[in-house]
C-alpha cells in the first residue's frame, strides 16, 4: 500500500524549494506530432534549481522502441549525475499534463526510490500563479543512488500475451478513445489501429481537472468505474509508449493501489508487430 501522497502542491514546493533534501526535476516530454522541444523549453524557463530528466536519454537507447526502461546501472548513473539520489525527496514536474513526470515517478519507484512525488498541476500551474522561474543553467552535485529494483511494477510483451489467456490483470489503456477504437491515426508511423483484446479505455486527460491538477479521489474512482475497471482486481496500464500509462498508475496510486504495473512497450510494441492480436 502507498505510504505517502504521490503529489505535492505548488505551495508546498515553493515553501520547500531551498531545503537541502528536496531535489526538483523537469521531466517534460512531447509526442512527435506536437513538434516541441522540451529541453529547449526547459533551458528558457524552469523552476529554480530543477535539473532536466530526459526520458528519451535515460532509457534503453539500444532498443528501437521509444524510451524503454533502461538497465539499473544506467538509470543509477544518470540520476546520480543529476543529483537525484539517496536521502532526498525528489519532486518531478512537466509542462504537458503529467507527460512525462508520471513516467519518471514510476521509473524511480521501479528502481527503489520511494520518496518521490509529482508536482500537482505541473509547470503550467506554477507559472499561472506567478511563481518565479529561471533560465540559469543548473550544475548539480552528484549524489549516490542505491538501486532496489522492483520488477513487479513492469510488464513486458510475453507477460501481456499470457494475460490474454489467464486474464489475471485488467488492462487499462490511457490513449484517446479514437486511437483505442482504431478510428484515429497513431502519432507514430507503422502502427496498426486498435487495442489489446479485452482491455478497457480511460483516456488520461479525463483524469485531469481544468486547472491541470489531478482530479480528487472520489472523482478518480468514478472515472475508473465508468470505464469498467474494478479497483479491487489487479491492473496493468498501457498507452502509446508507456508515458501516459504512468499517469493512470499515478492516479491509481492516489486511490491506494501501489502495485499497479505499466506495460513498458505499450502500443508502440504491440501495435507495431504482426503476431499480436488487435481489437477495434
Amino acid at each position: 500500500m502507498p505510504t505517502q501522497d504521490a503529489l505535492v502542491s505548488t505551495g508546498w514546493l515553493a515553501g520547500h524549494l531551498g531545503a537541502p533534501d528536496v531535489k526538483v526535476a523537469d521531466a517534460t516530454w512531447f509526442l512527435p506530432t506536437q513538434q516541441r522541444d522540451p529541453r529547449r523549453e526547459y533551458e528558457e524557463a524552469h523552476i529554480q534549481g530543477a535539473v532536466f530528466f530526459d526520458i528519451d536519454e535515460i532509457a534503453d537507447t539500444d532498443n528501437p522502441l521509444p524510451h524503454m526502461m533502461p538497465g539499473a546501472a544506467k538509470f543509477a548513473s544518470r540520476v546520480r549525475r543529476l543529483g537525484l539520489g539517496d536521502g532526498t525527496r525528489i519532486v518531478l514536474y512537466d509542462n504537458n499534463h503529467y507527460s512525462a513526470s508520471a513516467r519518471a515517478w514510476w521509473m524511480f519507484r521501479v528502481f527503489g526510490h520511494r520518496d518521490v512525488a509529482v508536482l500537482d498541476g505541473g509547470f503550467a500551474k506554477w507559472q499561472a500563479e506567478g511563481r518565479p522561474v529561471s533560465d540559469e543553467p543548473v550544475v548539480p552535485a552528484e549524489r549516490h543512488f542505491t538501486v532496489r529494483q522492483n520488477h513487479l511494477l513492469v510488464r513486458e510483451l510475453e507477460q501481456m500475451r499470457a494475460n490474454l489467456v489467464d486474464r489475471r490483470e485488467q488492462v487499462v489503456d490511457a490513449r484517446s478513445s479514437g486511437r483505442f477504437a482504431g478510428t484515429e491515426p497513431e502519432p507514430r508511423p507503422g502502427l496498426r489501429g486498435g487495442h489489446i483484446p479485452q482491455s478497457r479505455n480511460l483516456p488520461y486527460l479525463d483524469l485531469i481537472a481544468p486547472d491541470g491538477t489531478l482530479l480528487p479521489p472520489d472523482r478518480l474512482r468514478q472515472r475508473f468505474a465508468d470505464a469498467g475497471v474494478e479497483l479491487g482486481q489487479p491492473i496493468v496500464t498501457t498507452c502509446g509508449s508507456g508515458v501516459t500509462a504512468s499517469t493512470l498508475a499515478l492516479a491509481l496510486y492516489q486511490l491506494g493501489l501501489g502495485d499497479v504495473a505499466v506495460y513498458d512497450g505499450s502500443w508502440s510494441e504491440w501495435g507495431g508487430r504482426h503476431d499480436t492480436p488487435v481489437e477495434r
